[in-house]
């Protein structure tokens, strides 16, 4: 499944109410590390089952409102909505974070490993 972008305030309330959990992807375009790992999150969108997760993007210069909201203070942000909840969240742009883990203990994204030299 690919990454849809969430380009309203709007659109964001709408997603974030999904029962089936949500992981957004909060980014700007002048930052470098959200550039070095979109890769990766795309890669996840793709192998994972959209019944399990389904996957965002908001850019934050664009929908600042939607960023106030959810709470970002670093880019990137990677957070899992569910029924309106945060249910778990991973700043930064580390791969090996980016595994978001709720708080009932499941993972949502799988693991991965990633290639010596590139952390």
């Amino acid at each position: 499944m690919p990454v849809d972008e969430i380009k309203t305030y709007e659109e964001f309330m709408q997603v974030i109410e999904s029962s089936t959990p949500v992981i957004i992807d909060f980014w700007a375009p002048w930052c470098g590390p959200c550039k070095i790992i979109s890769p990766i999150f795309e890669k996840f969108a793709r192998e994972t089952d959209p019944a399990r997760l389904k996957f965002y993007k908001v850019d934050t210069e664009e929908n600042e409102r939607a960023m106030d909201e959810a709470g970002v203070r670093v880019m990137p942000s990677f957070m899992v909505f569910q029924d309106g909840n945060k249910l778990g969240e991973s700043p930064g742009a580390v791969p090996q974070r980016l595994a978001v883990r709720v708080p009932f203990g499941v993972r949502l994204v799988c693991s991965f490993t990633v290639p010596p030299g590139s952390d």
